[in-house]
């Protein structure tokens, strides 16, 4: 009886372990998956970058012109 309880604690407790196990490899399956992302290439270009901070630069430069005239009418 003795043997019987002491087997089925070991397999309770196993059973914990690998839960947790399972819950740990989950938990970082998503880390991994993005990780892999960043170093596959979906950074943008530093083109597209380049264009899209001239386009800002020039739509603020467009913006700041309007109210200045705006303030000297």
């Amino acid at each position: 009886m003795r043997a019987a309880f002491s087997l089925l604690a070991l397999v309770i407790v196993a059973a914990i372990v690998l839960s947790l196990a399972k819950k740990q490899a989950t938990a970082l399956k998503p880390q991994a998956a993005a990780a892999s992302a960043t170093s596959t290439g979906s950074l943008p270009r530093p083109a597209d970058v380049g264009q899209q901070v001239q386009g800002s630069l020039d739509e603020a430069a467009k913006r700041a012109a309007e109210a200045a005239s705006a303030a000297t009418n």
